[in-house]
């Protein structure tokens, strides 16, 4: 099968990467020329357009930055997408506006499958991030082996709704802890709690979490780097928010943390990296977060 991928942000750049080093055969487009670097690489090619590139595959991968973008990118590729194809949605995106397109492409003959990643940026470079996945088991077995090359552990969770709802739930929890996180330490340090020990002792307990032991280094180091933003975080805390009031359940953590992100995208910009959302503490009592030896930016070798 020829394969097709649109969007080379952070994550996708390493997902078309991954896509073409496992030996598929790959064509890219993304609105930044450099950003396909890392695929072309890695074995893949440049093509100049949406609808080109829509034209020369059978599967058209899209990980992008907001239903918006997927919108407008499903809407110039599906008159050009073959019947028999399959187009899969690896952005993080709202069930419902995700259903609306794969009805689109259902009527023109192209089969969906949502498969949204989890574990962040590093692992994605690694080949080992994540993959959820929602659509018909036909097409998921179909896609599987392409999927695993993107990336390490893939979870069939059933339809588009299970696996949309499943990846913002991931996303929700990530940043309620990275909330958690953040005062906890400056709890340490207020305490006069060595830091670099504070950190060690956090991770050894019962109190760990994934993100402590990952964005709480960028965050000891003072680059904030995850390379996740503060518009993205904003999405995704809407979306958890928005898909409680669907559902019926009351999301009170939730709630304020999507407030909380708010209110640091106001004040660093949406730009800024979403780790900079205890930067927001920090500011308010006046203490940096500090320690030496922390890296600066995750990598597979030190997360």
């Amino acid at each position: 099968m020829r394969y097709g991928f649109i969007g080379l942000g952070n994550l996708g750049r390493h997902l078309a990467a991954n896509l073409a080093r496992g030996g598929f055969e790959l064509a890219v487009f993304d609105l930044n020329r450099a950003a396909a670097d890392a695929a072309i690489a890695a074995g893949a090619r440049w093509i100049g357009s949406v609808p080109e590139l829509a034209e020369s595959c059978d599967v058209l991968i899209t990980c992008l930055p907001s239903p918006a973008a997927s919108a407008a990118v499903m809407n110039e590729a599906l008159p050009r997408l073959h019947p028999g194809s399959t187009w899969i949605e690896m952005s993080t995106n709202d069930f419902v506006e995700v259903e609306r397109i794969a009805a689109r492409a259902a009527a023109a003959g192209v089969s969906t499958l949502i498969c949204p990643v989890t574990g962040g940026v590093h692992r994605a470079e690694a080949g080992d991030i994540t993959v959820l996945v929602g659509g018909t088991q036909q097409t998921y077995d179909a896609q599987e082996p392409a999927l695993k090359a993107m990336g390490g552990r893939v979870i069939f969770l059933g339809g588009i709704e299970q696996a949309a709802v499943t990846k913002v739930v991931t996303n929700m929890l990530a940043f309620i802890h990275l909330i958690a996180a953040g005062e906890a330490l400056m709890l340490c340090a207020k305490a006069g709690v060595d830091l670099r020990a504070a950190f060690d002792a956090i991770a050894a307990s019962s109190g760990n979490s994934f993100v402590h032991e990952t964005e709480s280094k960028v965050i000891l180091n003072g680059s904030y780097d995850i390379g996740f933003t503060m518009d993205l975080a904003c999405k995704d805390a809407g979306f958890a928010v928005e898909f409680g009031r669907r559902l019926g359940v009351p999301l009170r953590l939730a709630g304020m943390m999507e407030q909380i992100f708010i209110e640091g995208r106001a004040r660093y910009g949406g730009g800024a990296w979403s780790s900079m959302i205890v930067k927001l503490l920090e500011d308010a009592v006046g203490t940096p977060l500090r320690a030496p030896g922390f890296p600066a930016k995750l990598t597979a070798d030190n997360s």
